[in-house]
């Protein structure tokens, strides 16, 4: 069965809201809400197609775009590859050309919509930043909540409480006071034993590869709606991710890092190869900041993920 490749649209307005469009009821996977998007064509780039395809269906044109993220899905009766790219700009005013029902919606208000199953990883791809900042294992808690006062105002919307040198009691007590200073500003990602997930109904959980290792055959531990992710290191790691179903990933170490000098670094070439067919919002971590983002972007990652690079000094 030979794959049909599609152009997507996660297509952002100037409020940040995105447009999603309804599928025809006599199309695969008809009724089913989506991203904006068509086939591509043999011998076509992908930008084109989606040019064509956002002009003929919406009437608008593409002005500002980037990769987003790749999806290869198998449906019992169809193959897709999903080459989504992320549209911050465009001239025209958006309408259902075709007739197809159009709605902007907040990223949180994705998650109230039925898209088709391979859209899964794009509801999360839209919904995540660029960057995820980790923090510093070597600071007080009184440094710790300092720097995420500042990091917050920075505005910084994902974080990871990495504190592996504490005991779990002021680990535990921590990640309150934590939770608290990210409420409506940003997600905060928990580090810690899958007992404690009742305890922090706010945030996401972030697993070690060595918890991943031990509970991907169980499948996904908790609700859709709450944020899971994983730490990995190898093609056998991201595998084993997909298969829990977590929404996102971190993939490390690129390049030599000081906080793991003894880990072999993987390279942005391997990298690349590694996220081929990851099917999941990937953050790049091990010796990149800031400035990597767009190559991050280029290998088929959501961003960077950082520790000392993005720390408030």
């Amino acid at each position: 069965m030979k794959r049909v490749h599609v152009a997507a649209a996660v297509i952002r307005g100037e409020d940040g809201r995105i447009l999603i469009a309804k599928r025809p009821q006599d199309k695969h996977q008809g009724g089913l809400w989506e991203f904006p998007g068509g086939k591509v064509e043999d011998g076509e780039a992908v930008e084109v197609a989606l040019a064509r395809e956002l002009e003929e269906e919406l009437g608008i044109r593409p002005q500002a775009a980037r990769a987003l993220i790749q999806i290869r899905h198998d449906y019992p009766d169809k193959q897709v590859l999903l080459d989504v790219w992320e549209v911050s700009a465009f001239s025209g005013e958006p309408h259902g050309a075709e007739g197809q029902p159009l709605t902007w919606v907040s990223e949180r208000q994705l998650l109230e919509y039925e898209f088709p199953a391979a859209n899964k990883p794009i509801v999360a791809a839209a919904r995540l930043p660029d960057r995820y900042l980790i923090t510093p294992d070597d600071l007080e808690p009184s440094e710790l909540l300092a720097g995420i006062r500042s990091a917050l105002a920075q505005g910084v919307r994902l974080i990871q409480l990495r504190a592996p040198n504490m005991f779990d009691p002021q680990y535990r007590d921590l990640a309150v006071d934590v939770q608290g200073l990210c409420a409506g500003k940003a997600q905060l990602m928990l580090k810690g034993p899958l007992e404690w997930l009742g305890d922090f109904p706010a945030a996401g959980w972030h697993l070690t590869a060595e918890q991943l290792r031990k509970y991907a055959a169980g499948g996904r531990p908790f609700p859709e709606d709450r944020w899971l992710a994983a730490s990995c290191h190898s093609a056998e790691e991201l595998a084993l991710a997909m298969q829990m179903g977590v929404d996102f990933v971190t993939l490390s170490p690129v390049q030599a890092t000081a906080t793991h000098p003894e880990a072999q670094p993987l390279g942005w070439d391997a990298a690349s190869e590694m996220l081929t067919g990851c099917n999941l919002p990937a953050y790049l971590l091990g010796g990149v900041g800031p400035a990597d983002i767009e190559r991050a972007w280029q290998v088929g990652g959501q961003g960077v993920a950082g520790i000392r690079a993005f720390w408030p000094q």
